[in-house]
């Protein structure tokens, strides 16, 4: 398939009413990215305020991450049978009110509480605000570059959390970088009713309970040992326990899934190369980048002694270069297409993550804004790519399960990237004999090397799976098959 230039989706038009509803999901998707990561930097505060044991600030994090990864490909089939504006309504109100809560917390576990409700309203929000965008807009140029406003606009959130928080508690306290949330939310649950219309698939099939029940508890029980395994380590009984109790419990999902009349996922589905190696390459592009900006805030502060406001002032070009990214990925894929703006995305990605690896203890803060550029505007790149990859050619019945794919695949990127690079690094450092800078460095270039590997196999892979017109399920006709749209 080839872009007609008149369809190039640098040149589509939308309605005024058709903005109104990027900036409402658009918007809402860049708020759930930014209070995922805005309180990492005000950690120490926050444990200092309502006093956290050190050992326990991290789940002021994980607390969020566990049910909104886990219960990510439930909420999305509910959306398809139960309504995607109204699961979408839900959601927001639930985030809104959580976000209020936690900026009012007294304690710890009242802090915490806020914040799992908010994971559980962000599993509910994603899927539902993805699978409204992509009904709302065709198939093709248009949704293409609705899909690539979303990318900027969650990446974005994503790397400005890490610069805001420091910034607003700073300047104010920790409590106000929850209370943002609550007007955005507002307004949001009032223009969604008046801008969207009801969506859900034409079929109610009977919810697959059994099906929910193992896929939620093998993602939640991987993501908390993957969690766990940066405080723990990996060979802690902890860890490893979490870690195979959510392996069988997966195995035991896509055994359900295969004998049961309305499955939770359609097997046939996973089975798309699309879908299967689209997210596959989506997962590795978020837990790379997630990861790197652990590894350089480390090298920031332990190597340059560098303050965490500082620090986080340094990520506003890989911030600039990810939203030009994601503005311009519509043209660019308008002219090479969606499968070489992958490749190309994670290539870049790749090249700029293994030239950091030139860093020192003394010089190299040019080299780090340029390479670090570089990487967000591929990243951004990569994720319009594999977003568009992974959702394309499903009828709408299905578009809440293939964006609860897509997003549980990024979450579990954003969720995997730190603790497996952080793991690296501390090898790296123990190897070294030492803890002062030049042992850190050594750490630190230690983890970039393998996220530059981890991406390099990414877009190897995006090559060989996920090349225009070889893409179709054995067996299957061509036609049904998502079309990946490719320029020659």
């Amino acid at each position: 398939m080839t872009y007609d230039p008149v369809d190039s989706p640098a040149k589509v038009r939308f309605t005024t009413r058709q903005w109104l509803i990027i900036a409402l999901l658009c918007g809402a998707q860049f708020m759930l990215a930014l209070d995922f990561s805005i309180l990492s930097v005000a950690l120490p505060v926050i444990g200092k305020d309502l006093g956290f044991a050190l050992s326990d600030l991290q789940w002021v994090v994980t607390a969020f991450a566990l049910p909104s990864g886990g219960l990510l490909l439930l909420f999305g089939r509910a959306a398809d049978l139960y309504g995607r504006r109204n699961w979408f309504i839900v959601g927001m109100a639930l985030f809104t009110v959580a976000s209020l809560a936690g900026g009012l917390a007294p304690s710890p576990g009242f802090l915490l509480a806020a914040r799992a409700a908010q994971g559980v309203a962000a599993a509910m929000l994603t899927p539902a605000a993805m699978s409204l965008l992509t009904t709302n807009f065709a198939e093709g140029a248009q949704r293409d570059r609705a899909l690539g406003i979303n990318g900027a606009l969650l990446s974005l959130g994503f790397l400005s959390g890490v610069v805001l928080g420091g910034v607003i508690t700073d300047l104010t306290s920790w409590r106000v970088t929850l209370f943002i949330s609550v007007p955005v939310g507002l307004v949001a649950s009032i223009a969604a009713p008046i801008l969207i219309k009801e969506s859900r698939s034409e079929v109610t099939p009977r919810l697959d309970v059994l099906g929910a029940v193992t896929v939620t508890g093998g993602l939640l029980s991987i993501i908390y040992g993957i969690t766990s395994a940066e405080r723990n380590g990996w060979s802690a009984g902890t860890t490893l326990l979490a870690l195979a109790a959510g392996v069988v419990l997966l195995i035991a999902f896509f055994a359900v899934e295969s004998r049961v009349a309305s499955p939770l996922v359609d097997l046939r589905v996973l089975s798309r190369r699309t879908v299967s190696w689209g997210n596959t390459t989506g997962l590795v592009t978020f837990a790379m980048m997630t990861g790197m900006v652990f590894l350089l805030t480390l090298y920031m502060q332990r190597v340059r002694g560098m303050s965490p406001l500082n620090a986080g002032f340094t990520f506003s070009a890989l911030g600039v270069a990810a939203v030009l990214g994601g503005a311009f990925a519509a043209r660019i894929i308008g002219k090479i297409g969606v499968h070489r703006a992958l490749v190309y995305g994670l290539l870049l990605q790749a090249a700029s993550t293994a030239v950091l690896f030139l860093l020192d203890t003394e010089g190299g803060m040019p080299l780090l804004l340029v390479a670090t550029a570089a990487g967000g505007f591929g990243h951004l790149l990569a994720v319009v790519g594999y977003m568009i990859t992974a959702t394309s050619g499903l009828p709408d019945h299905e578009q809440g399960l293939a964006t609860g794919l897509a997003y549980t695949g990024q979450q579990l990127g954003v969720t995997v990237g730190t603790p497996v690079l952080a793991t690296v690094a501390a090898a790296g450092i123990a190897s070294s004999g030492g803890s002062g800078p030049a042992a850190v460095l050594h750490g630190v270039q230690n983890g970039l090397l393998t996220a530059a590997a981890a991406l390099l196999a990414a877009g190897l892979a995006a090559i060989a799976f996920l090349r225009p017109g070889q893409t179709a399920v054995a067996g299957a006709p061509v036609a049904d098959e998502p079309v990946v749209a490719d320029a020659h």
